[in-house]
């Protein structure tokens, strides 16, 4: 990487940190563009490089937040060495619980749609090439290296993210319906259940 590109690299890195910290203090609409790119110390023209207005940087936001939250989870799975494609999924669900219960600003931020919100776009559909690591290549890669086959595999990934996500928001933040630690062994059963259902042969 160029000079060039590291300092661009590094004024979008100061926009999205800066937004991120605003939006999730003062909130999205308290916070102006203005706000953003003062306490970034960059141009205001420079934000209209990467972002059209703060409604686009909080969209972007939020698909890379979503991002390095998996793609944290999909490294911490490759150092424990668990195999199977179940135990591999319940993993990543822990490690993404545990890192949102330990930061709800992030969680709040995020939203309990998950899929609306980011993953629509990095799990989904393998859009999104710009990203360091592909999340919905890294699934696949899980799918595929699995003892088992698979069919509507999207359809899999689709309903376990959903079912953890919307329930793990709740569960995680207002105890419903339980506290997050003892909903966590109802919703593992129900994702191993979900990746049998979808086994073939």
């Amino acid at each position: 990487m160029g000079k060039v590109d590291e300092n661009k690299k590094k004024k979008k890195e100061a926009l999205f940190n800066t937004a991120y910290d605003l939006f999730t203090t003062k909130g999205i609409n308290s916070t102006a563009i203005s706000d953003i790119v003062e306490k970034a110390g960059v141009a205001k023209g420079t934000f209209y490089l990467y972002f059209k207005d703060k409604y686009d940087i909080k969209n972007k936001l939020i698909a890379h937040k979503t991002n390095e939250l998996f793609a944290a989870a999909g490294d911490a799975l490759e150092e424990s060495g668990i195999r199977g494609l179940e135990d591999q999924l319940i993993f990543i669900i822990e490690h993404v619980f545990n890192t949102l219960s330990a930061n709800t600003a992030l969680l709040n931020f995020i939203s309990k749609n998950l899929v609306m919100g980011a993953l629509r776009s990095t799990l989904l559909t393998g859009e999104n090439k710009n990203s360091d690591r592909d999340i919905y290549e890294r699934f696949l890669l899980l799918v595929e290296q699995d003892e088992h086959n698979y069919a509507n595999v999207n359809v899999m990934l689709f309903t376990i993210v959903e079912l953890a996500g919307s329930t793990g928001y709740n569960s995680i933040l207002y105890g419903e319906p339980l506290p997050i630690e003892k909903y966590k062994p109802f919703l593992y059963r129900s994702v191993r259940l979900i990746v049998k259902s979808h086994r073939t042969g």
